[in-house]
């Protein structure tokens, strides 16, 4: 009953606050906002819904940045293929997600895979760009593939919100 009350959401698109994605992408970026909405991409290049980020080579999109969606099946899918992509394709790959370090996602593709940079506080995710009231019931981390090319120096730590 906890478990199912704790991570149920009716809604699985998120907005990203706008203070932490210009946070990021001034150090990364960002070429394509991989997993959004004309309502809520935070770049001028997207892949919605409809486009099927899961079913693409994310080969020559640059630098990605991923909200995935929060149902965790759908999230599975959107960290395998974002670790899979950087293995292929050597680009920087930037997700914001749940610190759920106990689930397969977590073990198989990121710890010991990723720099991984936890999200001090709840995040208040956004609609329409306006700061939902309530943080988030879960701690974020932003999880970056392929961080390591040589051209940028590290910014371990947790990042402030």
């Amino acid at each position: 009953m906890v478990d199912r009350v704790m991570f149920s959401s009716e809604k699985q698109d998120w907005e990203t606050p706008r203070k932490l994605f210009e946070e990021l992408n001034k150090e990364f970026n960002f070429e394509t906002d991989i997993a959004a909405s004309k309502e809520n991409s935070k770049c001028l290049n997207y892949i919605d819904e409809e486009q099927d980020a899961l079913s693409i080579s994310w080969k020559g999109l640059g630098n990605i940045f991923c909200n995935p969606p929060y149902k965790s099946d759908v999230q599975t899918a959107f960290v395998k293929k974002a670790y899979e992509e950087s293995l292929k394709t050597g680009q920087r790959i930037v997700l914001l997600i749940p610190v759920r370090t106990d689930t397969k996602r977590w073990q198989d593709y990121i710890i010991g895979k990723a720099e991984v940079r936890f999200i001090r506080g709840r995040l208040k995710f956004e609609n329409a760009g306006v700061p939902h009231k309530d943080g988030a019931t879960f701690p974020s981390a932003i999880v970056i593939y392929n961080y390591w090319r040589g051209d940028n120096s590290s910014k371990r730590g947790a990042i402030n919100e």
